[in-house]
């Protein structure tokens, strides 16, 4: 398994792209999708809603579980990935691509995201 050098991550195993234009693309990574198992169901955040780092913005349900999903930034979301909300198993299939979230408009990023390699470590993948 390897992650992406180019993206940043969460401790909550959420990634995050380099902002273009202040916009940021979020999705979670592949220990997690693995983690999760299949999963069947996404509600991920609207267009216009406000997500703030560290806190619940939606969630993922698998065959094995409900889990949360965390914004690894504070800002506003621009757009959500419908063709995850359509075929959620796209998260298990291609995370780091087809996969994404949700894109949203940095107005706060904290300063403990890890760096891929770092990841790495924290998560043992």
């Amino acid at each position: 398994m390897s992650n992406p050098q180019q993206l940043r991550y969460s401790k909550e195993h959420e990634w995050l792209s380099a902002a273009e234009e202040g916009v940021a693309t979020v999705g979670i990574t592949e220990h997690a999708a693995n983690a999760l198992g299949d999963v069947v169901y996404a509600q991920l955040p609207e267009v216009g809603d406000t997500v703030t780092a560290g806190e619940t913005c939606g969630e993922l349900e698998s065959t094995k579980s409900v889990s949360d999903l965390y914004s690894p930034v504070t800002g506003e979301v621009t757009a959500f990935n419908q063709a995850v909300v359509d075929d959620p198993s796209l998260v298990n299939s291609a995370p780091f691509e087809g996969g994404w979230l949700f894109k949203v408009r940095v107005a706060e990023e904290p300063e403990d995201l890890l760096s891929a390699d770092e990841y790495t470590a924290f998560s043992g993948n």
